[in-house]
């Protein structure tokens, strides 16, 4: 702890004691870079300063706010939430593990986070770089993720919290694992408690913790329209669930077995009932996702026939875009082929 006092880093989420802010910045930035994140963390409550606006807002209100961050799952999640603590707990974020564990998204490490960081309660948070601390320090072997592991590590963690500042004491054991004890070329001359780590007297200390094998991500091609009309983009909102539920999209998706992107692409409009004529590749896909990789093209788009407004589809002008939230290697698409307006593009 008299380490991270002298050597933590100055972040925006550090310098407050609000529950609900730190509740939004645990949810942000788990499987997210700090540097990536902490944009749209200022972002996002600037937008969202209490937990009555961010529960009053629309999904879509909320999305558009988190868009490009992925793992949206996070932001449908933390909407959730608030609408429950507005509900349930007058519109405070509930102080007990036990009560935050009872909301949409909330696991283990980020109850005890937000429990130890915001009403100092003596819990652990264990995220990726704690872990690494620990299992360095005890040489725990074995999948740390489940089973006896799991349990061994909690014990130990839930044993080493301290009384007093229980959440400095977990920021502390966060921020040794994120800047010092790292996966890789771990800084071992720079660590406080270097004396202590029984893999450092091991000589091993890159074999803690045991990684687990991560299955190769899969490719699946994907074809998409530019289809435009009197200086509006047609755009179609994607299902509610599966891969960006919910985002609008230029109209298009995953092709399965077609021999090519045009073809595909033509069978897709064809069962939808869309009479489009597809024209010249404008641009190349290639975004990966946590399970998927999309990899195919953006082809011109002219309609055939009418195409009308309704639910799912709608002809978008440039403030539309801006509005809603769009699969965000398509916006930056419409920018670089300007159709979207330098003043409305996302910074």
């Amino acid at each position: 702890m008299d380490w991270y006092r002298t050597n933590r880093r100055d972040l925006a989420f550090r310098r407050t004691r609000d529950p609900y802010a730190i509740l939004v910045a645990e949810a942000m930035l788990q499987r997210t870079r700090i540097a990536a994140g902490l944009p749209y963390y200022g972002r996002f409550l600037a937008r969202f300063p209490t937990v009555a606006d961010l529960a009053n807002a629309s999904e879509e209100e909320v999305l558009r706010a988190w868009e490009g961050l992925g793992f949206y799952g996070r932001a449908r999640n933390l909407h959730r939430a608030s609408r429950l603590i507005l509900r349930d707990h007058g519109g405070r974020v509930p102080e007990t593990v036990a009560a935050l564990r009872t909301l949409p998204g909330v696991g283990d490490y980020t109850a005890g986070a937000v429990a130890s960081i915001a009403f100092g309660v003596p819990v652990p948070a264990l995220d990726g770089n704690a872990t690494r601390v620990l299992a360095r320090l005890f040489r725990l072997r074995g999948d740390l993720s489940r089973g006896v592991g799991r349990r061994r590590l909690r014990a130990i963690a839930e044993s080493l919290v301290p009384a007093t500042e229980p959440g400095t004491y977990n920021q502390a054991l966060m921020e040794l694992g994120a800047t010092v004890c790292s996966p890789r070329a771990p800084k071992c001359a720079a660590c406080p408690i270097q004396s202590m780590c029984g893999a450092f007297a091991e000589g091993r200390v890159e074999a803690y913790p045991t990684i687990r094998r991560t299955s190769t991500v899969p490719t699946v091609r994907v074809a998409f329209a530019l289809i435009e009309r009197r200086r509006k983009v047609l755009l179609m909102q994607r299902p509610a669930r599966g891969v960006l539920a919910m985002f609008w999209s230029l109209p298009g998706g995953e092709l399965g077995t077609h021999a090519d992107e045009a073809t595909g692409l033509r069978d897709l409009f064809r069962s939808r009932g869309l009479p489009v004529r597809i024209g010249e590749p404008l641009g190349r896909v290639d975004h990966t996702f946590s399970h998927r990789r999309w990899k195919g093209l953006i082809l011109r788009g002219r309609p055939a026939g009418t195409i009308r407004d309704r639910e799912d589809l709608m002809w978008a002008s440039p403030e539309d875009i801006e509005r809603l939230p769009v699969v965000s290697f398509q916006r930056r698409f419409l920018e670089g082929v300007a159709i979207l307006p330098h003043s409305q593009r996302r910074l």
